[in-house]
């Protein structure tokens, strides 16, 4: 066998293997069928399709259960879309030195489970500030928190601007206890310099969290603490906030500027074809 046919052979194989691992189910980005998404392509200081998201408005019981700041308002100045093709969620400090800000979510619009969500969102930096993209089980209103589960898919506090949390709370771990993870970037980049995509993989086997495609934590039913129950077993809902203050993150100080802004690029929610399964050893195909 000369030079050229060894070359031959050698991109004959190359191709075999690629053809063998993208038939491998769970493996092909197309064994994923995009199910909801909202990508924000609506006209600029427009609210959010009525459609697919509904409001959470006022300051809440007890600061949201947090003892935030923050008085949640269906107000574009605090929840609109930009006009180019982006979610705009502001926090704002109003003149009497009280905030102001934005809290969505799809109860009662539309509920998943199972399946690989995902947002593109280029979160805002400041002491005091704490977005998050999450779910909540959809029976919150009759089995009460965190007894109806919640999936934090991506939260960040301000003074760590290199570092995002994933968590779980159910009955037994909940609060300062939750199943939680952390995925931090390297060489001094912030969170807040560029959008990144923000996800789960979720079976009725795992909750597994990525960061641009990238598995850092999964939780399975044994994760549990001894005697303590999974509720991830039922459909949830979708939340996109940016609280101010609370017991986590601390109150703005001297170095908090307003407004701070998260930008959302799009939220997407997919389910396996049928017959599909979800590889043992990656969350999900890289988002696009």
């Amino acid at each position: 066998m000369n030079a050229d046919e060894r070359e031959l052979y050698m991109k004959r194989l190359v191709w075999i293997a690629l053809v063998i691992l993208v038939s491998i189910p769970g493996r092909a980005a197309d064994n994923w069928q995009l199910v909801w998404s909202d990508e924000f392509n609506g006209p600029a200081n427009t609210l959010p399709n009525a459609a697919k998201w509904t409001f959470d408005i006022g300051h809440g019981k007890n600061g949201w259960g947090n003892q935030e700041l923050e008085n949640y308002t269906r107000d574009p100045a605090n929840v609109s879309q930009d006009g180019s093709g982006n979610l705009v969620i502001q926090a704002l400090r109003m003149p009497d030195g009280t905030y102001t800000s934005g809290r969505i979510k799809t109860q009662g619009k539309f509920n998943i489970q199972y399946g690989r969500i995902e947002a593109r969102i280029k979160i805002p930096y400041g002491q005091g500030i704490w977005p998050a993209f999450w779910m909540l089980g959809n029976d919150i209103g009759s089995a009460g928190w965190p007894a109806g589960g919640e999936i934090d898919i991506m939260e960040n506090i301000g003074k760590e601007p290199a570092m995002i949390h994933g968590s779980m709370h159910g009955p037994g771990y909940s609060g300062n206890t939750p199943l939680t993870s952390t995925y931090k970037l390297s060489s001094g980049a912030r969170f807040a310099d560029d959008f990144h995509v923000y996800g789960i993989t979720w079976s009725a086997e795992a909750v597994v969290f990525a960061v641009d495609g990238k598995e850092y934590y999964r939780v399975t039913p044994q994760s549990l603490p001894p005697g303590t129950k999974w509720v991830y077993d039922h459909p949830f809902f979708l939340l996109l906030n940016v609280a101010v203050g609370g017991r986590w993150p601390g109150n703005p100080d001297e170095t908090s500027t307003f407004p701070q802004t998260m930008l959302v690029d799009w939220v997407r929610v997919y389910q396996l074809k049928p017959d599909r399964e979800i590889p043992p050893s990656s969350s999900s195909p890289k988002a696009p």
